[in-house]
């Protein structure tokens, strides 16, 4: 579907005491997209600000999943705020108030993911807990030119109006603007602040 990489390995604590391997899972953007049902500059860069910070928290080791809190700009129907919170929530495990309340008071994710509610523009927040570190990023995807066939078609497409040759030519250019963006692992996308 997509390439293999990035890629992104973290080892699970909860994973690994229920059974599901020795706890080491990778995720691909394939992984991401699966979750959001679709692949667009949005879910490759929550994808790739969480690859960012992770590497960023846990340099040269494999990062914990279950070990970071989250914190994003504004709330959470604001913008894709909901979407890119999902995709950490997958390659993190930390979750708001739905995710799990864990056993014995060990491997806790709810209440790791947090919304901040002034809408102001922000960066993402994410903190190891183990060691109280944090990491500031923002993204934005205008680094990776939009190719003219997106801009073109989008409104054609959308409004059922294009020809076949058209949603075909605006389907390719997305999907290469996405791979671009990936391609780029984050150096011209993910800033740290």
């Amino acid at each position: 579907m997509f390439p293999d990489n990035p890629a992104i390995t973290l080892y699970d604590p909860l994973g690994a005491v229920l059974g599901a391997g020795d706890g080491h899972f990778t995720y691909t953007f394939t992984d991401a997209v699966k979750l959001a049902g679709h692949a667009c500059p949005t879910v490759a860069g929550a994808f790739l600000v969480a690859k960012t910070a992770l590497e960023r928290l846990f340099p040269g080791e494999t990062p914990v999943r279950g070990d970071v809190g989250i914190t994003l700009p504004g709330p959470v129907d604001q913008g894709v705020n909901g979407p890119i919170s999902q995709i950490f929530t997958l390659l993190t495990g930390a979750a708001a108030r739905n995710g799990f309340q864990g056993l014995a008071g060990q491997f806790v994710r709810c209440q790791l993911l947090h919304f901040r509610e002034s809408a102001s523009p922000g960066p993402f927040l994410f903190e190891r807990l183990s060691t109280g570190q944090t990491v500031q990023l923002l993204y934005s995807a205008q680094a990776i030119p939009v190719p003219a066939a997106v801009t073109d078609y989008m409104s054609l497409v959308l409004s059922g109006r294009a020809s076949d040759t058209e949603r075909e030519q605006f389907r390719q250019a997305w999907r290469q603007r996405v791979l671009d963006i990936l391609a780029d692992q984050g150096v011209h996308t993910v800033r740290q602040l």
